[in-house]
């Protein structure tokens, strides 16, 4: 899980070019935290880049590689603002 930062240089740092750096390195599953949009995207491997599996608002955001495995995004996102 990545937290993104606020910062336009950070976001570009944290949704473009660790997500390839992620890649490279074979991570199976990325899922990104962004607070400014209140949102979780989870993100799966697949032939060497990722695919956007779901993009959660506060409700439940889910895993593809584990099934059953789920957060719930307001925590999530609330557990960031202290």
């Amino acid at each position: 899980m990545e937290v993104v930062s606020g910062g336009a240089a950070d976001r570009q740092w944290d949704k473009v070019i660790k997500r390839e750096e992620y890649a490279r390195a074979g991570i199976s599953e990325y899922w990104l935290i962004d607070p400014d949009e209140a949102v979780i995207t989870v993100l799966s491997l697949s032939d060497g880049g990722y695919v956007v599996h779901g993009e959660f608002p506060p409700g439940a955001a889910a895993s593809a590689l584990l099934p059953g495995f789920a957060i719930d995004v307001a925590a999530a996102l609330a557990a960031g603002e202290s």
